[in-house]
């Protein structure tokens, strides 16, 4: 199962680089690579979003090696977990965007 993340910024290419950065460190970490597809992005209302699409490779060794992490959120389901992950993931690295499932 591969999940799909809508990305929501402001400053559309710092927070992309920002994004595609520290992807391409986490993809190091776990030897996956060309792991994760970009979308074309569309602006709205002084946002731009975009998707981001994880392979399904990259997103069971994200969610194998960050178990414990993974675990402490409360959801139900694994997609909304991830997400949530995901987007403390980036803001912690100072990645300024919001993220949400794409279902």
């Amino acid at each position: 199962m591969s999940i799909t993340l809508e990305i929501g910024t402001q400053n559309y290419l710092d927070d992309l680089l920002c994004i595609k950065k520290h992807l391409s460190h986490m993809e190091s970490l776990l030897n996956c690579y060309a792991s994760y597809n970009v979308s074309e992005p569309s602006s709205k209302f002084g946002w731009t979003f975009f998707k981001l699409e994880f392979k399904s490779n990259f997103q069971i060794s994200i969610s194998e090696k960050f178990s414990d992490i993974l675990a402490k959120y409360q959801y139900n389901d694994d997609a909304g977990k991830f997400t949530n992950f995901m987007s403390d993931y980036f803001v912690a690295r100072g990645c300024n965007v919001k993220v949400k499932s794409v279902t």
